[in-house]
């Protein structure tokens, strides 16, 4: 099935001479991954505000004499950098897998199969197939070749794609110059837009053109998210808030004290306190995380603003084929023209299928991956076996490619005997146009072809066509059709998309079918799916004839869109969208990679999806089922809902570590809040937010409450309001504990001591509070919390070695209270959380946040 000037594919390289090609010429990896990731990160940290005053604070304890606070806190400076890394370093880890799980694939020729591997895995002598939207992995020369072309603008800065023919002789030594038309050549990081071939590897890695010039994806760095930059400019905001104030403080404290030392100890507290450095941290951890959760529900997240996006997605726009069902074509009867049927499955087929099914192959494509092609040709080899309908002795000539004038494909094939014989398949209506059937002949097909789809099979029509003089002519409808019968697929609905349908519906997401098959099977697989079917099935011609009003009111009613083109997916997502949906679109082909980037969530299928398609998405599906897809909605709800706890948490907290620097100092008492003390306290706030939070299990009821608002902002009002209130009660009893406890004369380490002992179990109380919102009490004692009593373990200890030994009390600046003051302070405290946990609920229904 080869013309006869194209070599016949080689077996392809063994596994022995692919590892000596690789141990010569490396990985095919157009840049080395970052190697000075470790010192960088120390360089971040090093210029960090909070780190910064650290050593500050550390220097001046030095400077006066205080061996030990300094000591201490140059310690806990090194305990921060070992923070930042570690969580810096999960989240590399994490990123680093999810850049596994999107390296680009390829398909390969190895010891005479075709396997499917990562592109970086490639050696010079490879052969690789090609295909439309597929990213060419290496330089290589072009060994077949059907239609093909390229686009090279990524070398050339010409936007217009370039004819590609293929290359019989010896490989050469090196590669032309891009551009131009007819070159065998093609080249690493373009992209093929038409056509298919089969290619040798000629260069690899940084030998190639793009490698040349240094064009890698990994020198790209994302541009910062709108979240991001919200949560950048919120910091600033605070950053210079606490230099305004740090200064204020040491200003007032030296002059009208003189005790300039303890007003600059007093200052860098009060910065050290205000700033709120863990919200961008959280927000990096929580997004390169929840990728990496999400990647092991086999659903990949290219950009980190689409984890915020899918918790408000409100309609779900899914293929089909492939992800409602397993995208797994058998071909399972073959109907006459006459109307006479039989089943693949028969020992002997009657003569009129042999004669079907032979055409049918002839009209599919060996290698393809369109699951139709293989279907077809696996029953054909299997019934077809040892016969004369098989023609591996026949050349093709000539491709007719699928266009959306014409819903069919048509081959030109040049018997031995020198006339042209033509196979046809495709949608029944392009194949009674090929046939040039009149009306009632049309009728009569066309009932036929939708019996067939009633049943939910999946139908094509065969034809086989002629010409006059026997020679290859320039368009399909130049031949003369004779219309041979319909081919009735079955591709049996995945067994999970019931449930997961129903979960969506549960979850207030609607679920719109969007297919390119009759209206009859659409709504027949529909049905099985528990799709809404109510208002029919809205076909492409129907749509081509509306206007964007008209076309917007419809989607507000039907969720079966049947015979649609790809470039009309665009027209339904921009019609859901000005209903005001957030739209979750699926797409695998070149030509829906508009509309996966207009949607708020663009869905690329991983397997059978083009680069093009995986580009312009957000998400890559990587197993195609649609039950991954509410999975990920369901594990974006988990993630938006930890974020904003965590969010809430650093408002919280951060109020009464401010306050406890700040107002002691205004009130004329004794600093309560050293450096020392916001840096241990800023020990638990870390690991929290990062592993507590993040880790803390989904709320059962995620999936039982409509979608968010797609405006609402994880960062607003109602969480700032939220966190202030419960910092506010923890501050004000913490206060008050200082305050009485220096006016029943107690020394001023041991009011010290009741308020930071105070303040910490506030602080740990308020992280499982906030953690295990929507949970219940009890959800600490489960999976997910494991973290947070780690960290509770290790806070603990360090208290009650700062309360019960000697020389740490003294480096904290403790005393030792005694066991009723201790156990009064602990129980006001807890009552000022438990009063925040529940005072909070309390202000929403009133309307106040």
């Amino acid at each position: 099935m080869s013309d006869p000037n194209v070599p016949s594919p080689p077996t392809g390289l063994d596994a022995q001479t692919v590892a000596q090609r690789r141990a010569a010429c490396g990985f095919n990896d157009m840049a080395d991954r970052e190697t000075h990731g470790f010192w960088r990160t120390i360089q971040n940290v090093a210029t960090e505000p909070m780190f910064l005053l650290l050593i500050v604070a550390a220097a001046i304890y030095l400077v006066i004499g205080d061996l030990g606070e300094g000591l201490l806190l140059a310690f806990f400076a090194v305990v921060t950098v070992g923070l930042v890394i570690f969580q810096e370093r999960r989240s590399e880890r994490a990123l680093d897998a999810l850049r596994e799980l999107a390296a680009p694939q390829v398909r390969v020729l190895r010891e005479g199969q075709t396997l499917r591997i990562p592109a970086r895995e490639l050696v010079p002598g490879d052969w690789f197939w090609l295909a439309e939207g597929e990213r060419v992995a290496a330089d290589a020369v072009l060994r077949q070749a059907s239609s093909m072309s390229v686009d090279e603008s990524l070398l050339t800065g010409e936007s217009v794609p370039v004819r590609k023919a293929h290359l019989t002789g010896p490989a050469p030594a090196g590669t032309q110059p891009p551009g131009g038309d007819d070159s065998p050549f093609v080249y690493a990081s373009t992209l093929v837009v038409d056509g298919h071939g089969l290619a040798e590897v000629l260069q690899i890695g940084r030998a190639t053109r793009v490698g040349q010039i240094g064009a890698s994806l990994a020198t790209i760095e994302m541009a910062p998210t709108p979240l991001e930059q919200h949560l950048r400019k919120l910091v600033r905001v605070f950053g210079v808030m606490a230099l305004v104030f740090s200064v204020s403080l040491v200003l007032w404290y030296g002059l009208l004290r003189g005790q300039w030392v303890q007003g600059t100890l007093s200052g860098i507290a009060l910065g050290m306190a205000m700033l709120p450095e863990e919200f961008p941290m959280a927000l990096a951890v929580f997004l390169a995380m929840g990728a990496w959760r999400l990647a092991r529900i086999q659903v990949l997240a290219k950009r980190p603003a689409v984890i915020e996006a899918l918790g408000a997605a409100t309609v779900l726009c899914v293929d089909k084929t492939g992800t409602l069902t397993e995208n797994r074509m058998r071909l399972s009867r073959l109907v006459c023209a006459t109307g006479e049927p039989a089943d693949v499955g028969e020992s002997d087929l009657p003569e009129f299928a042999h004669r079907l099914l032979e055409t049918a192959m002839l009209a599919s494509r060996r290698g393809s991956v369109d699951p139709m092609d293989r279907a077809v040709l696996a029953a054909g080899d299997r019934a077809l076996a040892e016969s004369e309908h098989l023609h591996p002795d026949w050349q093709l000539q000539r491709e007719y490619p699928l266009s959306p004038a014409l819903l069919a494909m048509s081959h030109a094939w040049t018997m031995p005997d020198g006339r042209c014989r033509v196979a046809a398949k495709g949608a029944p209506e392009a194949i009674a146009d090929l046939c040039h059937f009149p009306s009632e002949a049309t009728q009569v097909f066309m009932h036929q072809a939708h019996a067939l789809a009633e049943q939910g099979f999946r139908v094509l029509a065969v034809a086989e066509g002629v010409s006059r003089d026997g020679a290859v002519l320039g368009g399909q409808h130049d031949y003369d059709f004779e219309a041979l019968g319909f081919l009735a697929f079955e591709d049996p609905l995945r067994a999970s998309v019931p449930v997961a349908v129903a979960d969506a519906r549960q979850a207030g997401i609607q679920v719109a079918m969007i297919t390119g098959d009759h209206a009859a099977t659409a709504l027949a697989i529909a049905r099985q799916a528990g799709i809404d079917t109510i208002h029919g099935a809205l076909s492409g011609e129907q749509m081509a004839q509306m206007d964007d009003a008209a076309l917007a009111l419809a989607v507000g009613q039907v969720r079966v869109f049947a015979r649609v083109m790809p470039e009309q997916k665009l027209r339904l997502v921009q019609a859901f969208q000005a209903r005001g949906e957030v739209v979750a679109m699926t797409g695998d082909g070149v030509n829906d990679a508009p509309a996966l980037k207009a949607a708020h969530i663009g869905i690329a299928m991983g397997a059978r999806g083009t680069d093009v398609a995986r580009e312009a998405a957000g998400l890559v599906l990587l197993d195609e089922d649609f039950g991954r897809i509410v999975g990920g909605v369901r594990m974006g709800r988990r993630i938006f809902d930890n974020l904003r706890k965590v969010m809430t948490y650093i408002t919280a907290i951060h109020v009464p570590i401010a306050g406890l620097a700040l107002l002691p100092v205004l009130m004329g008492l004794p600093p309560l809040m050293l450096p020392v003390h916001v840096v241990l306290t800023e020990m638990v706030i870390d690991p929290v937010c990062s592993l507590a939070f993040e880790g803390a299990p989904e709320d059962p009821r995620s999936m039982q409450r409509p979608p968010r608002k797609g405006d609402e902002s994880i960062v607003g009002w109602p969480m700032l309001l939220q966190g202030l209130w419960q910092g506010g009660l923890l501050l004000a009893v913490t206060l008050a504990i200082y305050g009485v406890a220096l006016h029943q004369a107690m020394p001023e380490d041991v009011a010290r001591t009741l308020a930071i002992v105070s303040l910490t179990l506030g602080n740990l109380l308020l992280v499982g509070t906030n953690a295990s919102a929507g949970l219940g009490w009890r959800a600490l004692l489960g999976p997910g919390f494991g973290a947070f009593w780690v960290v509770s373990g290790i806070t603990l200890t360090t208290l009650c070695l700062g309360v019960l030994a000697p020389s740490v009390r003294q480096l904290l600046h403790f005393g030792q209270p005694t066991w009723a003051a201790m156990a009064a302070a602990v129980s006001l405290v807890a009552l000022a959380v438990a009063v925040g946990a529940w005072g909070t609920p309390r202000l929403r229904l009133q309307g106040r946040i």
